[in-house]
């Protein structure tokens, strides 16, 4: 046995000029070859590729191509959510299918980070774009080292920041267009419930302190969203986008005599939680209650139900994301873009009850 490591260790791997040189070509050719970026015929790269497996050569070390290049070839994607949360979303899900859509075809790897509590992490982590989702303004520091070190910075729904690409959605608009469907059934008793507000994922009655202090852009827009048209309007903050933290903001808000006559949630799922709360307790939808998400998300046992909801763009979004991050680093102007959701009228709103 330490005849053969020894016979191992003297047997030196094989590289590139080697493979050229059995094939024949200069190192540079058997380069392009591997790459398929140059102009080289199929005769020669079957020529180099047989060389290559002639001398059990597996093609170029790609973190050398990488330090040549000064490149990690790894685009950081900021989620607000802790991870085991943010795959539960399906609009996470969607925004990170169209940003591969884009960057894969480069070769680019994705690096998923949370932003809770992991700031440092963002801001030393070796990628060469970062793409942030939802983020707080409690990465305002993160993002001003990321422009020092001159990587390129893409937020999707966040608000504007001095050199970042933004991608945004209409959430206040298309939250007002959810509020005045409403309004126009003859609803006055309407409730939100909402994203969270804060890192610490609280759930709560919705104050005007809380509100006030939130650090969460798009939970904020679609609340104003809703103030547009119900000027007055509370209703309670969830712990997260999830069905279960929906079902317990319905039976807090419905259980009670003075219950609202309608619900506007912040996500489907959301939504779908709501309309649980209310079966539960033996309210019809949309007799007794209607109900209004946002997203457009397919979500299983919603039947007999068709949601009205806000649907949104969410792998357009991540496309264009990724469009702008190749942009980036190819030293080309990157887009700002804009997308508006869609209301679609379902079943799970009515007129007010008498």
């Amino acid at each position: 046995m330490r005849d053969e490591a020894t016979a191992d260790r003297a047997t030196p791997r094989p590289n590139l000029a080697a493979v050229a040189a059995l094939a024949g070509v200069s190192a540079s050719t058997a380069s392009l070859a591997f790459s398929g970026a140059g102009p080289v015929s199929d005769a020669t790269k079957a020529r180099v590729l047989a060389a290559a497996q002639t001398l059990d050569y597996a093609g170029p070390d790609p973190r050398a191509r990488s330090l040549r290049r000064g490149r990690s070839g790894i685009v950081g994607v900021v989620i607000e959510d802790r991870l085991s949360d943010a795959f539960r979303d399906p609009m996470n899900i969607a925004m990170l299918d169209g940003i591969t859509d884009e960057t894969g075809s480069a070769g680019l790897a994705l690096l998923l980070l949370t932003d809770t509590g992991a700031a440092t992490d963002i801001a030393v982590a070796p990628m060469d774009a970062v793409v942030l989702i939802g983020c707080s303004t409690r990465l305002d520091q993160s993002v001003v080292t990321l422009r020092q070190r001159g990587i390129p910075i893409v937020a999707i729904e966040a608000a504007h920041m001095t050199d970042v690409v933004a991608i945004d959605l209409d959430n206040r608009p298309a939250t007002r267009r959810g509020a005045e469907h409403l309004r126009d059934l003859g609803h006055t008793r309407v409730a939100l419930v909402t994203l969270p507000l804060e890192p610490g994922h609280g759930r709560g009655p919705l104050t005007p302190e809380r509100e006030a202090a939130s650090s969460a852009f798009t939970a904020t827009e679609r609340i104003l969203g809703a103030r547009d048209v119900f000027p007055r309007i509370g209703g309670l903050v969830a712990a997260g986008s999830l069905i279960e933290e929906g079902e317990l903001a319905g039976m807090a808000l419905l259980d009670t005599p003075d219950r609202p006559t309608a619900v506007i949630a912040q996500s489907d799922l959301l939504a779908v939680g709501v309309i649980r709360a209310a079966e539960r307790l033996g309210l019809t939808v949309p007799g007794d209650l209607s109900v209004v998400g946002f997203d457009g998300a397919r979500i299983d046992g919603l039947a007999p139900h068709e949601l009205t909801t806000l649907r949104q763009p969410a792998v357009e979004k991540g496309r264009a994301a990724g469009r702008a991050i190749l942009a980036s680093l190819a030293g080309e102007p990157a887009l700002h873009a804009e997308f508006a959701s869609e209301l679609h009228i379902g079943t799970t709103t009515g007129p007010a009850p008498r």
